[in-house]
């Protein structure tokens, strides 16, 4: 297998139009089209169905992007090996966070990790937690930065850097926010079934926190009055702190306590995992270990 001949047509499936697959690996789309009808002839089968607005794979192209992926995944897998025997600071790490605290997380260690080595190539994916998982069994992701439940995880390996604590969060003009323990105290708690007549901002249903948050109303014995769903916690912030609803968010979001928000404890005091994840047969090379560690100093520092 030629390895570039392999990257084109792994981007072509990931993309799912060769139009943005070539945008992607700055090629022509002729070029590109070349590089996939040369494959095919020498094959003798089709990988994708062409259609305007999708392209996808062939029960054949299921087969040769499954060998695909696995190659590229020895390779890096083999080069992060060689440079940690050698001791080389150079080679490439692909990077995964979820929006939000990803961001923040990634520009904060970047610049650490980038002083120690120079010469890596990072190339930082901004991804839910879903699509994470899904490139790190593929072999498309060195490491993954996300926030999930046990019962989330997959067969992959999952280093957890800190358990991060589910907070109630509701306006300050509400009645209810007088109770709130002052600020640098030790949060208050409030049982959830106080505000079983209140609208509720929630995460969208497809996150990995909603799970969790559905299950924190059922047994709190009622089901939520669901003003909207949104896939931002600043956005369920931003309409706390304007008096129309209340919601539940993690404490990354609510520690410094913003303005026009008051905040509990719930009484199960429920937690989830902010973890660092990698293949379950791949190879955490020394620059990986080092970024991870870096992530968690921010977080815990």
């Amino acid at each position: 297998m030629d390895l570039k001949q392999i990257e084109y047509i792994i981007k072509i499936a990931d993309e799912k139009s060769i139009t943005r697959a070539a945008e992607k690996l700055f090629l022509t789309q002729s070029a590109l089209n070349q590089q996939l009808l040369r494959l095919e002839k020498e094959l003798g089968v089709q990988l994708f169905k062409r259609t305007k607005s999708d392209w996808s794979p062939t029960p054949a192209g299921e087969i040769y992007l499954e060998g695909a992926r696995e190659s590229l995944h020895i390779k890096r897998k083999t080069y992060n090996r060689i440079s940690d025997q050698a001791n080389a600071k150079k080679g490439y790490l692909s990077i995964g966070f979820t929006p939000g605290r990803g961001i923040e997380m990634f520009t904060n260690v970047y610049p650490q990790f980038h002083n120690l080595y120079p010469d890596m190539i990072i190339e930082p994916n901004e991804l839910s937690v879903l699509k994470q998982q899904a490139l790190i069994a593929q072999g498309g992701l060195d490491i993954g930065f996300m926030t999930l439940c046990d019962n989330q995880k997959t067969k992959d390996i999952y280093i957890t850097l800190f358990q991060e604590e589910i907070i109630l969060a509701i306006p300050k003009a509400h009645p209810l926010s007088t109770d709130a323990a002052p600020k640098g105290e030790s949060l208050a708690v409030m049982d959830l079934a106080r505000l079983k007549y209140e609208p509720f901002v929630l995460m969208y249903k497809e996150s990995t926190i909603r799970r969790m948050i559905d299950g924190i109303f059922r047994h709190s014995g009622f089901v939520p009055s669901v003003l909207f769903e949104t896939s931002s916690n600043a956005t369920i912030l931003s309409m706390i702190s304007a008096n129309l609803c209340c919601g539940v968010v993690p404490w990354h979001y609510v520690k410094d306590q913003p303005e026009g928000i008051a905040c509990f404890s719930l009484p199960s005091r429920p937690v989830w995992d902010v973890t660092a994840s990698y293949g379950k047969y791949a190879y955490l090379s020394t620059p990986a270990k080092t970024f991870i560690r870096l992530a968690k100093e921010f977080w815990t520092s």
